[in-house]
């Protein structure tokens, strides 16, 4: 495995004092003593940082962290209205079908980054290195805010698609109260509902971490419950109440309820496709916490979005099959269609049962990308890019993040208290969690085909060839996924259904912008430190890489 080249000037000239540390957390490249290292810190040490967190998860943590935090199962029933609106049953099934393909393209090239640079944080200090000398540090302060922004605004929107399901049980049972979001009253109530969970969600966060080895799994045994509770039960409760769709209805069916023109409306299928599988980065902002990171956190990555989008696609055409048809899942009176559809099918004892599946689905999915957004914020803070930065970077002494938690929870919390204002407010924040995340990808792989294309070489699971023209699919891909993203969802358009996401997301672009022009280079990874990567150890340069292909073969 040949040592590293990044972002070399070829001159040499850069002064000590460029690369000297600006906090405790940052390594000094040339004071310190590896010997008494592990092979996970003096990797991480050689990527500029020391280790500060524990390092105690595995495979399967890395795995459950970016699994837990996509909860396929969960995004699919979430947005299935949406999705089958745009192009109807037809578009929804076939732009699923194209979005696995190309996600798990960018998984592969994300976790080949990952590989490389297994640190805490990860898609903004991927962005920082492949932006190169030039670039790096406006690509770093770019995706830190696009990063924990989306992370954070994620972790909210989820608690109010949990409080919906909750509150959906008004419609069902016939209780006297509003569930329309225009009544105020109903608001009120959505906004307390979403906060305790919020609350509940969050507090896990504070376990100890081998504690929280705990929560991995049952988060994903609560998703595979939730999976095979819809293969198996759904279809034999249909089955005894309304009956099934015929195939030419599911394979076939084209609707547009968006009145979007006819290919656009097709398009817009992507709208909901592209946020059921994002977010499978997770595995890389829990890698300081990873053992054998390098190569445990790149297939954590990888093998989760694989994973998510294998389950999702037979719920896809099970859900189409199953639903009834959209004029009366549209006419539907609850906050989510599907708690009345589970009650038609499964009864009202039934249903109950499945509801609350549902909801704990959501909380674990809300408590995991809790972690991956904590560990977001703080290695975004232990580089100063945060206001406040060194108390939120501090670490407790159980080597967890437990400030970085607290911001998390706050901001969230606040975002929450949108919900009172007006129901525009805060869906026109949820519907620019997944653009920020989406860009980011996309910025990545540009500075990989344009800028830094020969960088990142000792990276242990590795594309090999593949590598280059992968990543330009990615850049290309990820591109226009935030075209549909940035677009109407619904035509003509009005207040009511304007889509604010490009106007929230160059609010925060324009704010990364700023902060990078008034923040001093030596306050913020200068140039010098930037991609400053040591050669690795010499038992590095025994592993043979590995890649998606080999690793299928052995399992």
């Amino acid at each position: 495995m040949a040592p590293s080249n990044l972002h070399e000037s070829g001159s040499g000239s850069s002064s000590r004092d460029d690369i000297k540390p600006n906090n405790p957390l940052q390594a000094d490249f040339d004071a310190e003593d590896t010997s008494s290292m592990d092979s996970d810190e003096r990797y991480l040490r050689a990527l500029g940082y020391k280790q500060s967190l524990h390092r105690q998860w595995k495979f399967f943590e890395s795995f459950a962290a970016s699994f837990a935090a996509l909860y396929s199962v969960g995004g699919i029933r979430t947005t299935f209205t949406i999705g089958v609106g745009a192009g109807g049953p037809a578009a929804y099934w076939s732009s699923y079908v194209v979005t696995c393909v190309f996600v798990t393209i960018t998984a592969a090239v994300l976790a080949e980054i990952c590989s490389a640079l297994p640190a805490a944080g990860s898609i903004y200090f991927w962005a920082a290195e492949a932006g190169g000398r030039k670039y790096g540090r406006l690509f770093g302060f770019i995706v830190a805010w696009w990063s924990t922004t989306a992370w954070t605004t994620f972790v909210a929107s989820n608690c109010q698609a949990a409080a919906n399901f909750m509150l959906s049980e008004i419609a069902v049972f016939g209780v006297d109260f509003p569930t329309d979001t225009n009544n105020i009253r109903f608001r009120a109530v959505q906004w307390i509902v979403s906060e305790t969970f919020l609350f509940i969600s969050i507090g896990m966060n504070y376990l100890d971490p081998k504690t929280y080895k705990t929560i991995f799994r049952l988060a994903t045994a609560v998703i595979l419950l939730d999976f095979f509770l819809n293969i198996i039960w759904l279809p034999i409760a249909v089955s005894n109440s309304y009956g099934f769709h015929d195939a030419k209805y599911v394979f076939t069916q084209t609707y547009n309820e968006t009145g979007a023109p006819p290919v656009w409306n097709w398009m817009l299928s992507y709208f909901v496709t592209a946020g059921i599988l994002v977010g499978f980065e997770a595995s890389g902002h829990i890698s300081e916490e990873t053992q054998n990171a390098s190569l445990t956190a790149a297939r954590g990555i990888f093998w989760s979005a694989v994973a998510s989008a294998l389950i999702g696609f037979p719920l896809v055409i099970l859900f189409l099959f199953c639903l009834p048809n959209l004029d009366t899942l549209y006419s539907l009176g609850a906050p989510q269609p599907f708690v009345q559809i589970y009650a038609l099918t499964m009864g009202r004892g039934g249903h109950v049962f499945m509801n609350v599946v549902c909801i704990i689905g959501l909380l674990f999915n809300t408590t995991i990308a809790g972690v991956a957004s904590s560990r977001l914020i703080w290695a975004v803070a232990r580089d100063g890019v945060l206001p406040f930065s060194g108390w939120i970077s501090a670490v407790s002494v159980k080597k967890e993040p437990k400030n970085a938690i607290i911001v998390m929870h706050a901001v969230a919390a606040l975002l929450l208290c949108t919900i009172l204002a007006s129901p525009v407010a805060f869906t026109s924040l949820v519907s620019a969690a997944g653009v920020p995340t989406i860009t980011a990808y996309a910025l990545i792989a540009f500075g990989r085909s344009f800028i830094t294309p020969h960088n990142f070489k000792h990276a242990r699971f590795s594309l090999g060839r593949w590598s280059r023209p992968l990543t330009f699919i990615t850049f290309v891909w990820n591109l226009y996924l935030a075209c549909v993203l940035f677009s109407p969802l619904y035509f003509p358009v009005t207040g009511s259904g304007f889509n604010y996401s490009p106007v929230i997301f160059a609010a925060i672009t324009i704010f990364g912008i700023v902060t990078y022009f008034i923040t001093p280079e030596e306050k913020w990874l200068p140039n010098a430190r930037l991609g400053k990567v040591h050669k690795l150890d010499e038992e590095y340069s025994g592993h043979a890489p590995t890649s998606p292909a080999s690793d299928l073969l052995r399992v």
